[in-house]
């Protein structure tokens, strides 16, 4: 059963691997303390998304 199910993830496109999943550490404005903020971002927009 896995086996099927690792086959058909790798089937048609690959458009699931032009996304990296990236977390920052920002410091909320209100409490002081740090949060996390966790998004999928398309592989170009990476280094973008750590500037801000």
């Amino acid at each position: 059963m896995a086996k099927k199910t690792v086959a058909t993830l790798h089937t048609g496109k690959m458009d699931g691997r032009s996304y990296t999943k990236v977390i920052k550490m920002v410091k909320s404005p209100k409490t002081g303390a740090y949060i996390f903020d966790e998004q999928m971002v398309p592989n170009e927009a990476v280094k973008d998304f750590f500037k801000n």
